[in-house]
């Protein structure tokens, strides 16, 4: 693993595991201009339980694949106002999850949000890079791990949308 001054590298674009969610591999896009991570949701409801607000919604994990669809559940920690790339304000549901890149595991804030019509479908932005101690290197991709398709849809094929409320 590549390091410079004490910081892992990685690329532009990287593969994710957001463990917590049931989604072991989810291509993402580095983006230093937005403070927030975001995911690609749809379907977004909202629900309480003994006055804890959790939220429920659709994904679409994989790029180009609209048959392969999870539908995942966490609790509910914000709701805030978000700029989108175009600069149109919107009211977004906040969550936390276990976001795991290469051999570094972090727990990070997404807002949710419909990226169908994105070629991500998550942004890792600034403050989750802060946090995992990595240096952007613009010039490469997937410097953390490389991933072929038979093996992103043999693991998604092993792993189960997790519900229980106690781990979200």
């Amino acid at each position: 693993m590549k390091k410079k001054n004490g910081k892992k590298i990685i690329g532009w674009k990287e593969w994710f595991s957001l463990d917590c969610l049931g989604l072991p591999a989810i291509k993402g896009k580095i983006d230093t201009g937005a403070k927030t991570s975001s995911l690609h949701a749809f379907n977004i409801e909202n629900f309480y339980i003994e006055d804890v607000e959790y939220v429920k919604f659709d994904i679409h994990p994989l790029q180009k694949n609209k048959k392969l669809t999870r539908t995942c559940m966490a609790r509910v920690v914000d709701r805030r106002m978000v700029s989108d790339s175009g600069g149109k304000k919107e009211k977004r549901f906040v969550i936390k999850s276990d976001l795991r890149i290469g051999e570094t595991k972090i727990r990070i804030e997404l807002t949710l949000a419909n990226r169908d019509s994105m070629s991500f479908r998550m942004l890792l932005g600034r403050e989750a890079v802060k946090q995992a101690r990595m240096i952007v290197d613009i010039s490469k991709s997937f410097v953390q791990c490389k991933k072929g398709k038979k093996e992103i849809l043999k693991l998604y094929g092993k792993t189960k949308p997790c519900f229980d409320l106690r781990k979200i």
